[in-house]
């Protein structure tokens, strides 16, 4: 992919990726299967590509999306490994897609349970199933009254086949005896149902702060997207965002700088116009960040705009015209990071990552 006439883009360093998911496997072991979760594009480095290379070099076992859509595009894009449809099917015709393209399909209701029962019986194929158990998270998923109740019906049919039993944990990273309480009720549930075979299916509840605080949550298989993406501590970031200088001018003491005079010069600066804003995904609230030029950590000036940016490079001598602009990755010594970023926004790192636009192309190095 070449980098657009407008100067502004991502690189993803496949390398990092790589190296991630290879610690994740060698911290879980390789009894236990690694699912890389790439729903909302890869949380903003691009799903067909990461899932793609993943799958060329053998990293997971398979792949977790949001939507039928998010699957659909990965088997478009040619990877044919297992990929769980990680949300709720609705409408329930999307099951029969699903289906169709060998999509694993999530079941948290009875109603979910006998339409996919019904879609897998007019098509004469086989539907695998993950039963999503409801833990603490309160976004979907059946109690466990409800999930035996899912297991009876699904074990009886001829048509649908349970491939897997998952819940989602909520506060892995934030509080250790919520997490306790979601994991004793998981196993409590893996219990009751043993009389239906449960023993041959994947069990899975740990995601990246599971999967790293919380060794027994590793059960048959992990759900790591934060950590392979290098968004958590210990694991190398494998998204940088530049773009490079497009004006550049020197104002006076007083100068209004951005909408709303949001900025005004204490003194004589250096301003530099860099082509990103929040049309890209660098969003208003990131006004009092910085960026990188000539290795330097530079203001923002004023508020950002939809397509550009105003930055005080007047410490960054050598700034100019094509000069680059680094607004997450490395430069020289500094470094801003996505987590800094979400910092300065009141937000968290991968929604940082993840808003970044389709206009953005994505350098796969």
């Amino acid at each position: 992919m070449q980098i657009s006439l407008r100067p502004t883009w991502t690189e993803i360093k496949l390398s990092a990726l790589k190296k991630n998911l290879l610690k994740i496997q060698k911290t879980i072991g390789h009894g236990v299967k690694l699912m890389f979760v790439v729903k909302a594009g890869a949380y903003g480095h691009g799903a067909a590509a990461a899932a793609g290379f993943a799958e060329r070099e053998k990293l997971a076992w398979g792949f977790g999306v949001s939507s039928v859509e998010e699957g659909l595009a990965l088997r478009a894009a040619q990877v044919r490994s297992p990929i769980l449809v990680l949300g709720s099917l609705y409408p329930f015709e999307s099951f029969v897609e699903a289906i169709n393209n060998g999509l694993l399909a999530t079941i948290s209701s009875l109603d979910a349970a006998a339409q996919v029962i019904e879609a897998s019986r007019k098509l004469g194929k086989k539907a695998v199933c993950h039963i999503k158990l409801e833990t603490g998270m309160g976004r979907i998923g059946a109690r466990k009254p409800a999930v035996i109740k899912i297991f009876s019906e699904l074990s009886a049919s001829k048509s649908a086949v349970i491939g897997g039993l998952y819940t989602h944990l909520s506060s892995a990273d934030t509080d250790p005896e919520f997490t306790a309480r979601q994991l004793g009720y998981f196993e409590e549930t893996v219990s009751e149902l043993a009389g239906y075979g449960v023993d041959n299916i994947i069990k899975h509840a740990a995601n990246s702060a599971g999967l790293l605080n919380y060794p027994q949550s590793r059960r048959d298989m992990v759900r790591a997207g934060l950590a392979a993406y290098g968004l958590m501590e210990g694991f190398e970031p494998v998204l940088s965002w530049k773009t490079r200088i497009v004006f550049i001018k020197t104002v006076r003491e007083g100068t209004y700088i951005s909408y709303n005079k949001s900025f005004r010069a204490p003194r004589p600066m250096k301003i530099a116009t860099i082509p990103v804003g929040y049309g890209d995904g660098y969003i208003r609230r990131f006004s009092g960040a910085r960026v990188l030029a000539g290795g330097v950590r530079c203001p923002i000036a004023g508020n950002v705009t939809m397509d550009m940016t105003m930055v005080d490079v007047t410490d960054a001598r050598d700034a100019a015209v094509g000069s680059e602009v680094t607004l997450i990755g490395r430069q020289g010594n500094e470094e801003i990071t996505a987590g800094e970023l979400a910092a300065a926004a009141g937000t968290i790192p991968y929604e940082v990552v993840t808003l970044i636009t389709s206009r953005v192309p994505r350098i796969y190095v």
